[in-house]
């Protein structure tokens, strides 16, 4: 019996005292899940009860009931014009995607053309290009974004009635293109350059000068090139059939928000772009090989560098085109002839419209037509002999911050003339 007793003394004993389940109160740990508002508050200022469950008494004759109770104050309501300054107040909701969810197929051909020609829908990644879309009246249509931080930062009256759905972080990182995703993507409507609102100063600083691109296909040139174009301060930018996308995501990331600062107007034919010209615009072709011609007459141009040393592939085309009209007996002078003059002369004196080749193909025929018949020149920038012509994105910036300088210099040849009468 001794030993029972010492064997019972010796068994190990919980240091802590084991709290049965049945001692707790459930109702206490789900009280935080059983709370309701009593008012709604909503953006417009209206103030809606809510009505109690039966057989609950309401919090203000409870309040009422109690001697301690305090007189409250009423919130005053918010007039019917003030707009949400903060996410809370907007009453603004989102959703969590789940595995499977339907919703997120769209994401794996957003990016394809024929669903933006078709859909009418692009795709924009990043805070500050969305930002810049939602504050040049862009229609977004759905949000995808992996933190809510993300989702604050954008104005909160642009958010009403868009889809927004939280996703994880590794769904973004396999949709997007760039090596460090910011965690944000949206689904615009794609832009009408009629219904959006450009930035004032860029429309202050809008100068008398288009640029027409023709067979761009590089959407990095495209992009630069855009970008160039709302720094010059280009009224609007046209691109011919053949162009790469501009909404193409590429464009887009390389544009840095230059395609909601200056108008675009995409998939043109030649023979509707007069419509998008001025009267008596000039047509100004950028072309590095424009003495070509000349110079199977005369290498002096090539040893003053007027002349790259690639002869592009459309010289030769036309010449081959020329030889088949000469064995059927058409005219020999089928070819625009158009005078080149150097891209630092005086060629802003009417409003003007430079083309922009590809790289590879060039310009095409129906734009040397389009400056022929409005008295327009080639412009050539000169490269010092045994250099390839230069890079697209390059000419074009050459060009139009050129014709820039030239319209400045002109406005102040006015202005102090004006001084001096």
């Amino acid at each position: 019996m001794a030993i029972l007793v010492r064997a019972w003394c010796l068994a190990p004993r919980p240091l802590l005292p084991v709290l049965q389940t049945w001692d707790l109160d459930p109702r206490r740990w789900v009280r935080a899940l059983r709370r309701s508002p009593v008012k709604v508050v909503f953006p417009s200022g209206q103030v809606v009860d809510r009505k109690p469950g039966p057989g609950k008494q309401p919090r203000k004759a409870a309040a009422e009931g109690s001697p301690h109770a305090q007189p409250l104050k009423q919130p005053s309501p918010a007039p019917q014009s003030q707009t949400p300054s903060s996410w809370e107040e907007s009453g603004l909701r989102y959703d969590k995607a789940l595995p499977g969810d339907r919703r997120l197929s769209v994401m794996t051909i957003v990016k394809s053309r024929p669903f933006r020609e078709k859909q009418g829908k692009i795709l924009l990644e990043g805070r500050r290009l969305i930002a810049d879309a939602l504050k040049a009246g862009a229609v977004p249509k759905v949000f995808f974004f992996s933190r809510v931080e993300y989702l604050k930062e954008l104005p909160v009256d642009k958010l009403k009635g868009v889809s927004l759905i939280k996703v994880k972080f590794e769904d973004i990182k396999e949709w997007s293109d760039l090596v460090t995703p910011q965690g944000i993507m949206g689904i615009f409507a794609k832009p009408d350059h009629v219904k959006m609102t450009f930035p004032e100063t860029q429309l202050r600083h809008s100068l008398p000068l288009i640029l027409i691109c023709d067979n761009l296909r590089d959407p990095g040139n495209l992009g630069t090139i855009l970008r160039s174009a709302a720094g010059a301060g280009c009224s609007k930018v046209l691109l011919t059939k053949g162009c790469v996308d501009a909404w193409e995501p590429k464009v887009l990331r390389a544009g840095m928000g230059a395609h909601f600062q200056v108008p675009i107007i995409n998939n043109l034919d030649w023979e509707t772009v007069p419509n998008y010209l001025p009267n008596d615009t000039r047509v100004y072709v950028a072309d590095n090989c424009g003495l070509y011609a000349q110079a199977q007459i005369s290498s002096k141009a090539i040893d003053h560098g007027w002349v790259c040393g690639r002869q592009l592939s459309k010289f030769h085309k036309y010449e081959e085109e020329e030889e088949e009209d000469l064995e059927t007996g058409a005219s020999e002078g089928w070819l625009p002839e158009l005078e080149v003059q150097s891209y630092d002369l005086d060629w802003t004196e009417a409003p003007a419209a430079v083309v922009i080749g590809g790289e590879t193909h060039g310009v095409s025929l129906e734009s040397l037509q389009l400056a022929e018949s409005t008295g327009g020149k080639r412009l050539l920038i000169p490269v010092v002999p045994g250099v390839d012509s230069l890079n697209s994105a390059m000419a074009a910036s050459v060009l139009l911050f050129e014709g820039r300088r030239q319209l400045r210099l002109r406005v102040e040849h006015l202005s102090r003339d004006r001084r001096y009468r």
